[in-house]
């Protein structure tokens, strides 16, 4: 071999072992890149599930307070000094109204009037067939002729009787007999006449007439029906009624008795007439408390010119009612508990306090209140059976801006 051949192999030996350091060098190198790339990763995953977590848990918490919260409605007591009315229920009633009846025993013959129909006074509605009282008229006068014709012999007798007399001819006992069978005979003359007036009087209830002008609402009978008078069968034959003005009668609580008037003036709606009010007047009451019901009853008179209010249908009475300086406050406000009725006011913090109070009258929507609460304190609405003293609450923004009582 030659100088220069072993010259280049001893500096191939001396440069190997210093490539494999530089290798290894560079291995490790990479690996400590990997490795703190790999921790920098996990370090960001990590902190990414704790920010993760953390954040979750405030919404978790956020949420949690926010479902832990009352919301509420408020609203403040009002004064009493606009006057209130107090609504009642009411049933309109003809301002005559008649059940008709016979007075003669029959058959139905013929009617003349049915429901709806509108009928002056003395109109003819019905006749009825009355056979047995056409026998009795015929009876009764040929009674009444018999009686005549008595009557006639008893006087003639009694005027000759009286001749004899004169002359001795007969005894005084005996004209006293002959007078008595005179005035016997003309007594029954005058009953034979009373009986042939009443028999007439019956076969003039053959004719079923209206008493007072009106509408029929009922018609209880046929052609051919039996007819029992005066309704003793339990039915009657027509109902009348008479329509302008109609009554309505009202029970009115006890509390509210003291401010009822002759001649004040309500409101009456129905609820089948959306929108329209009809004016009635108080023309008389009771003037006395029922002991079963704790009310009075009050009578109201509506005219109904045009015919639109209908007997027997279901209305409201708005009874105004005098202003007073009493604290009304709604009805929803009110928390009726074991211990007495008690009002849930809220203070500027939130904070409940559950406080007794004495009601007066009652107005439907809202009531009295004569102790209790003051005009500045707000009252929570609709509260639930769980409230108690010292919750905390939160005022609904979207409820209707409560105003103070002035």
């Amino acid at each position: 071999m030659s100088e220069s051949n072993r010259s280049a192999d001893t500096a191939d030996a001396a440069a190997g072992p210093t490539d494999d350091a530089a290798r290894r060098r560079q291995t490790v190198r990479r690996a400590r890149i990997v490795t703190a790339v790999v921790l920098v990763l996990l370090a960001v995953g990590a902190g990414r599930t704790v920010i993760s977590r953390m954040s979750n848990a405030n919404v978790l918490d956020s949420r949690t307070e926010e479902a832990s919260r009352q919301y509420v409605r408020t609203a403040y007591p009002k004064s009493g000094g606009a006057g209130q009315n107090v609504v009642l229920p009411g049933t309109l009633q003809g301002f005559v109204q008649s059940p008709i009846a016979a007075r003669a025993n029959g058959y139905l013959r013929r009617w003349y009037k049915d429901i709806g129909s509108r009928v002056e006074k003395g109109d003819l509605l019905a006749e009825i067939d009355t056979p047995e009282i056409d026998q009795q008229l015929s009876q009764a006068k040929a009674a009444r002729e018999q009686a005549a014709s008595s009557l006639a012999l008893a006087k003639s007798t009694a005027e000759r009787w009286e001749a004899l007399r004169k002359r001795d001819a007969v005894s005084q006992q005996e004209l006293d007999e002959k007078r008595s069978a005179d005035t016997q005979a003309n007594a029954n003359l005058a009953a034979a006449d009373a009986n042939v007036e009443r028999l007439r009087q019956m076969e003039g209830f053959k004719r079923v007439v209206a008493p007072f002008s009106g509408v029929i609402t009922r018609r209880n009978v046929d052609v051919g029906d039996l007819i029992d008078a005066g309704g003793g069968s339990g039915r009657t034959m027509f109902i009348l009624a008479q329509t302008d003005p109609l009554r309505v009668y009202v029970n009115v609580p006890q509390s509210y008795t003291q401010l009822v008037k002759v001649g004040q003036q309500v409101t009456i709606t129905q609820a089948e007439l959306p929108g329209r009010t009809f004016q009635g007047q108080i023309t008389r009451t009771a003037n006395a408390i029922d002991t079963a019901t704790r009310t009075m009853q009050v009578e109201v008179v509506l005219p109904n010119r045009d015919g639109t209010l209908l007997p027997g249908a279901y209305v409201q009475v708005a009874l105004p009612l005098h202003a007073s300086n009493v604290l009304t406050i709604p009805a929803d406000a009110l928390m009726v508990r074991g211990e007495g009725m008690r009002v849930a006011v809220v203070d500027d913090a939130g904070t409940v306090h559950l406080r007794p109070v004495k009601v007066g009258r009652n107005y439907g929507t809202s009531m009295e209140v004569l102790e209790g609460v003051s005009a500045s304190d707000q009252l929570v609405l609709n509260p639930s059976d769980s409230l108690g003293e010292g919750d905390k609450v939160v005022i609904a923004k979207n409820a209707a801006p409560a105003t103070k009582a002035k």
